[in-house]
């Protein structure tokens, strides 16, 4: 089969014939239709991911048909349309994954390629308003902003959402699955332009966060007193920024950040932080109890991922640089087959 490997660090990805999987005991093997990208699977390209494990074919996200069942799988999952849980192995305790979870795309072989072999327990049928390549960009993305979002931060309908960097994918899931849930959401990008997509989306507004005084700005575009604080904050971000957000953070809020992408959080007065009692988490990925609830809402809201750009297999390379300039307004996917 082909796959896009990766095979020393800092160098591009190449497409090559691999062996195509088999499937185990308690497995499948899955003809994949689409694959989406992650900032994961840069980092990983980069050399800058804990557990460095190379060649690996990349990719976390994928969504194709079942075409093999191994030994004690239900044989009603052939040929099935299914999306995949990149995250495996979470653990008995929902609140915190165990030491043996992992995500594909690395350690094990991932979604850029015509086909993947995985445990049937990480499957879920594909939604039936979503085609492959809008199936593709749920996954990582989806389960990332669900768990930071409900689990984390438990967003109640009426409640005010601050997301901050719309335009990455999860950033765009929390976005739409913060409407759906009747929230009011607000929004910071560094772009006019994704700002008014985003508004397109649902939001009620936004700021550009390259304004020096965007957080005044958010204030007084929400009311300017008090109660145009936010209930809740989704962050990806960190960095010195972060400190901003406990400013226009409401009395008991939550602030959850799932990453880091502007460096350590500094500059945070502890006081800002104790006086308002805030409540501040940090989130990754999700279990696989949550998976299943964020794809049940997904398909019960008919929620669409904000797709980019499509490429196929053969410009995966191309893809991943789309990804790194960081000019994306949604997921970028790979076409992989018809």
């Amino acid at each position: 089969m082909q796959a896009a490997l990766l095979e020393t660090v800092d160098s591009p990805i190449v497409i090559q014939d691999i062996p195509t999987p088999r499937a185990g005991a308690g497995q499948v093997v899955v003809q994949l239709k689409a694959a989406a990208l992650n900032h994961r699977d840069v980092w990983i390209q980069k050399g800058r991911y804990p557990g460095m494990k190379l060649p690996v074919v990349l990719g976390s996200d994928g969504a194709g048909v079942v075409v093999e069942v191994g030994e004690g799988v239900d044989a009603q999952w052939l040929g099935k349309a299914v999306i995949i849980n990149a995250g495996h192995n979470w653990g008995a305790d929902e609140r915190f994954y165990g030491p043996d979870f992992k995500i594909l795309g690395m350690p094990d072989n991932g979604t850029f390629a015509e086909f993947i072999g995985v445990e049937a327990q990480y499957l879920a049928a594909k939604p039936a308003h979503l085609s492959f390549e809008e199936a593709a960009a749920v996954p990582l993305a989806g389960l990332t902003g669900w768990r930071a979002l409900t689990t984390r931060a438990a967003l109640q309908p009426g409640e005010r959402v601050l997301v901050t960097g719309t335009g990455g994918g999860v950033a765009l899931f929390v976005l739409q699955f913060a409407v759906a849930m009747g929230a009011e959401v607000w929004i910071t990008s560094g772009s006019d332009e994704k700002i008014a997509k985003a508004v397109a989306l649902g939001a009620k507004g936004g700021v550009n966060y390259k304004n020096a005084d965007w957080a005044k700005a958010l204030i007084a575009a929400t009311g300017g007193n008090r109660t145009g604080y936010f209930d809740v904050i989704i962050d990806s971000a960190g960095g010195a920024g972060f400190a901003k957000l406990i400013d226009v953070a409401t009395a008991g809020g939550r602030i959850c950040f799932f990453g880091g992408t502007t460096g350590n959080i500094t500059d945070v007065v502890p006081n800002k932080v104790f006086f308002k009692q805030l409540n501040i988490f940090g989130s990754t990925m999700g279990s696989q109890k949550e998976f299943v609830e964020m794809v049940q809402f997904v398909e019960t809201h008919q929620i669409k991922p904000v797709l980019d750009e499509i490429f196929p297999l053969s410009d995966a390379e191309a893809a991943l640089r789309r990804m790194d300039t960081g000019a994306q307004f949604g997921k970028i996917v790979l076409k992989i087959s018809t």
